[in-house]
């Protein structure tokens, strides 16, 4: 009688309920505690500063999920599908971001006869002086999210149209296709430099935000299907593991089961290598995240896989407490070591910028109190949210 009314209430649920809580990334829950325990390993000279803070950098840590609702641009932040790339240590991908960007960008003109050429693509030898102008010219549009570029600066690159008699260039434009497959490790890179700047300049929003947003790319990097095109393991019939591996079973046993204490936050001297390292042991685990879970699909009693949960006042289905305690179990403490990973990282990353700008005294900065631009955006991300459309590859559907 028990199992026959457990089956009819998954069957309602089905019919009336979300196949899955879609939970993001790490899930609220397991990036607001990443970036809350960083904080409490801070030293001394950082603490005076992000422990009266700690509740705005924990609260926010989940903002770049949120922006992932509101711009396109946003979504490739958070992963990197190695796997498109050949095989392990994907040597062919440049481990520096203007050399990554400028190897999988084209180069187009429109002429005054509205033709529209391709002026440059990877595949052919770059004329001279084609990086500096690279540099000067694409990665400011495209930190921009602007395409369209400048054409009085490339006016060395038309000579040759020029002398062929093509006419005018009217326009000039690039199209990047590493975005495509997602960005993570460079835009790592990128956080680093710009928390380091925000603290040189003793911005205290600035380097509240920054530490926030870097907290959830650091702890992105860190889950195994951030680092693979099957991210939800919709190619081998898993649908709902990303939610499972990262959210759902953090959530159940993270607070009564893992060892928080991680150690000091450690110098990091080459950001650049560092976190491709980070990105690379992850993508090391991707085949036994997959290959346990499928097994014990296979094994553990299917009326006991899934199960009706409430979430606030929605009803939802989710994997059940028992059988996210085996898949726990068959990784050996996967998900654990890749949190703690995650708080020591984000630590690290904080203490590293907070020392190459010279370890300014924060002691001045106080307690941040939101602004009424901060509102604003704010109550805009949550009405994008409410929307419920991603901008940009899905995460969990």
């Amino acid at each position: 009688m028990n199992q026959l009314f457990r089956v009819l209430t998954l069957f309602l649920c089905i019919l009336f309920c979300a196949n899955f809580s879609r939970p993001d990334a790490w899930g609220f829950f397991a990036h607001k505690r990443i970036n809350r325990l960083a904080v409490f390993t801070l030293p001394p000279g950082m603490m005076v500063f992000y422990k009266p803070n700690v509740d705005w950098i924990s609260d926010h840590a989940v903002d770049p999920d949120m922006r992932r609702y509101a711009t396109k641009n946003e979504a490739p932040r958070h992963y990197l599908d190695l796997d498109r790339y050949g095989k392990y240590p994907f040597d062919s991908l440049p481990r520096n971001w203007t050399d990554a960007l400028m190897k999988f960008t084209d180069v187009y003109v429109v002429l005054n006869n509205v033709d529209t050429l391709l002026l440059y693509t990877p595949d052919q030898a770059a004329p001279d002086g084609y990086r500096q102008w690279f540099t000067g010219n694409v990665l400011p549009a495209w930190s921009r999210a602007e395409e369209m570029l400048e054409v009085d600066s490339t006016e060395r690159l038309f000579e040759v149209l020029q002398r062929k008699g093509a006419g005018k260039v009217r326009a000039l434009f690039y199209r990047e296709h590493l975005s495509e497959h997602g960005i993570i490790p460079w835009h790592l890179q990128r956080m680093q430099r710009s928390l380091t700047e925000a603290f040189r300049q003793k911005d205290r929003a600035r380097i509240l935000k920054l530490s926030a947003d870097f907290g959830h790319y650091v702890g992105d990097a860190h889950v195994p299907l951030h680092t693979c095109s099957n991210y939800n393991g919709q190619k081998t019939g898993q649908d709902g593991i990303h939610g499972f591996w990262e959210s759902r079973i953090p959530e159940l046993f993270a607070d009564e089961q893992y060892d928080f204490f991680v150690g000091k936050p450690e110098y990091i001297d080459d950001p650049e290598t560092f976190y491709w390292n980070v990105v690379l042991e992850s993508h090391l685990l991707v085949d036994s995240v997959l290959s346990l879970e499928k097994q014990l699909r296979q094994t553990f009693p299917a009326d006991q896989q899934i199960c009706p949960d409430m979430r606030g006042r929605t009803m939802m289905l989710v994997q059940c407490a028992e059988f996210a305690a085996a898949y726990q179990d068959a990784m050996n403490g996967m998900v654990e070591r890749r949190f703690r990973a995650a708080v020591h990282v984000v630590s690290s990353a904080w203490m590293t910028a907070w020392i190459d700008a010279g370890q300014p005294d924060l002691k001045e900065l106080g307690k941040y109190v939101s602004t009424k631009a901060d509102e604003e955006e704010e109550k805009a991300l949550e009405k994008a949210v409410e929307g419920g459309k991603f901008l940009g590859r899905p995460e969990d559907n």
